[in-house]
């Protein structure tokens, strides 16, 4: 699993996936709360491991050469 993300792409996608975990369960009562939370999961997940499978399945690659 090779490195498919820019460091700003990385830091970008953590602050959102935190905002989204934080507005989901702290802000939205319910069930839709935790759904938010729960996709917040995923960028703030991909930002920290540096890899995206979408963008693995579609050739893109924002960390450059």
């Amino acid at each position: 699993m090779k490195s498919n993300e820019s460091q700003v792409d990385r830091i970008i996608r953590v602050i959102l996936g935190i905002v989204l975990i934080a507005v989901g369960f702290f802000f939205i009562k319910g069930t839709v709360g935790v759904i938010i939370g729960v996709i917040g999961l995923i960028p703030l997940i991909t930002g920290l491991i540096g890899f995206c499978p979408l963008y693995a399945l579609f050739k893109i690659n924002t960390k450059g050469s």
